[in-house]
């Protein structure tokens, strides 16, 4: 990558990392509050589990295509 072009997959990472930390932050209240939404598999949470799915994957293609980055 030459130097003064950024990869898309760096705004890409940063794009799911926000929406990994919003929607895992809702789960996280729904677990606390006991506030669950009205559909037939409540119990298993998934707002926790995609939020931290999206946490997770944007932050390795954060880090993974981040400007300034050697190679």
């Amino acid at each position: 990558m030459k130097s003064g072009h950024i990869s898309i997959w760096f705004f890409i990472g940063v794009l799911l990392t926000v929406y990994g930390a919003l929607i895992l932050g809702y789960g996280l209240f729904e677990l606390e509050t006991g506030q669950t939404a009205n559909v037939i598999l409540a119990d298993l949470h998934a707002p926790v589990w995609w939020g931290a799915l999206l946490l997770a994957l944007g932050l390795f293609y954060g880090i993974r295509f981040r400007p300034g980055r050697n190679g």
